[in-house]
């Protein structure tokens, strides 16, 4: 299976720097910036799900590697702290990995190292019959 271009699409648009990718461990960075506020300034809470998803199912994708596919089929994730501008950090890495399902948590951390959200998503595994 060819690894698809990782940095292209929705992750290029929301400015996202992916510093480390690994089925076991996936770190992802990126800038608040007025584009990515809600109506009141601060970052969208749309923002840090889709950054909970995509580092899970990066994490997934190279975890399953050639045996299939991976699909994200449930997203909580919680808001903790508002951001208005500087970095954030996510660190995905997997709580469970079977063989139908995996389940990833997702840290997002200011520049001082504050917890502003975390997330969970669960993927099926689509592998072929």
């Amino acid at each position: 299976m060819e690894m698809p271009d990782l940095t292209g699409g929705f992750v290029a648009l929301l400015g996202l720097k992916l510093d480390e990718v690994s089925g076991d461990r996936v770190v992802i960075r990126w800038q608040v910036r007025p584009e990515l506020h809600q109506p009141f300034g601060i970052q969208h809470g749309g923002v840090y799900c889709s950054v909970v998803e995509t580092a899970a199912s990066i994490g997934g994708s190279l975890w399953l590697g050639d045996k299939g596919q991976v699909v994200g089929v449930s997203n909580q994730t919680d808001f903790l702290r508002a951001v208005r501008e500087g970095e954030l950090t996510a660190v995905g890495t997997p709580v469970h990995r079977g063989r139908s399902q995996q389940l990833w948590q997702v840290e997002i951390t200011d520049d001082e190292g504050r917890l502003v959200s975390r997330g969970q998503v669960r993927l099926q595994n689509l592998t072929a019959a």
